[in-house]
């Protein structure tokens, strides 16, 4: 399989999993939200918005927020939490004569085409509104990260770099933003906190990721069940997230 084909496999993979995604997928630290959202009332579209995770918390900030999601399934739960979503990718979506406040992109960024999405979110944009893009990176103490490379180096190697294992940093700026013209400096934020996990709420989310997902079940299932015995081992999994957040805001006139 070509790279490229690997990777509209793993991009249509979430929708398989659609449920089990708005479940166990963790959600972002309210001080990023409180920033996003300031003081409520902003008009906002989110790129690749999945099942709503960050949507939703927008939206109970009292933002007015449109999804734009190119799978039917996810995005079928996040209308059932009340998110309108328009069903396309974004590089194809058209804003027409509508303008935002505030485009967002959450775990979702690297599924776009940078250069054409960066356009269209100038585009969607109003004057001095927000480009901002946020992925949760993943982090282990030494001793649980040992524990479980271990496994993954046992049963699936290929999986050794997964975001999960907290190897893939995803660098401090964005291709296409500048190229653009019309956005000011790129800058970017962490937002530092934890999550305590069981196996079986560690495992549930890694079913939801992309590479896990697509492993054939015959080893994708012993992989899952040697990285619950690891958890169960350690008394449970403790995720030092960074949710890392790049933005950039359009020029006035």
């Amino acid at each position: 399989m070509s790279e490229l084909g690997g990777q509209n496999r793993r991009a249509r993979s979430f929708g398989d999993a659609a449920a089990d995604y708005d479940r166990s997928r963790p959600g972002y630290p309210p001080a990023l939200v409180d920033w996003l959202a300031g003081g409520g009332g902003l008009d906002v579209v989110d790129a690749g918005c999945g099942t709503g995770k960050l949507g939703c918390l927008l939206a109970a900030r009292g933002c007015r927020v449109l999804g734009v999601e190119p799978d039917e399934r996810m995005a079928d739960v996040a209308r059932g939490h009340g998110i309108d979503v328009e069903v396309s990718t974004f590089e194809g979506w058209d804003a027409g004569d509508r303008r935002f406040d505030l485009v967002t992109a959450a775990q979702a960024w690297h599924w776009i085409d940078p250069e054409a999405g960066a356009r269209n979110a100038a585009a969607a944009l109003r004057p001095g509104g927000r480009f901002v893009v946020v992925w949760n990176l993943y982090g282990h103490d030494d001793d649980a990260l040992q524990q479980l490379r271990a496994v993954y180096d046992a049963v699936a190697p290929e999986l050794s770099g997964s975001v999960v294992l907290g190897i893939d940093v995803p660098e401090e700026r964005l291709v296409g933003i500048d190229e653009t013209g019309v956005f000011g400096p790129q800058s970017s934020r962490r937002d530092d906190w934890d999550r305590r996990y069981t196996s079986a709420e560690w495992v549930a989310q890694l079913r939801t990721h992309s590479d896990h997902h697509v492993l054939d079940p015959t080893r994708r299932e012993p992989l899952l069940a040697a990285v619950s015995d690891a958890v169960d081992a350690m008394g449970g999994l403790t995720v030092r997230f960074s949710t890392l957040s790049i933005w950039a805001e359009r020029a006035q006139g």
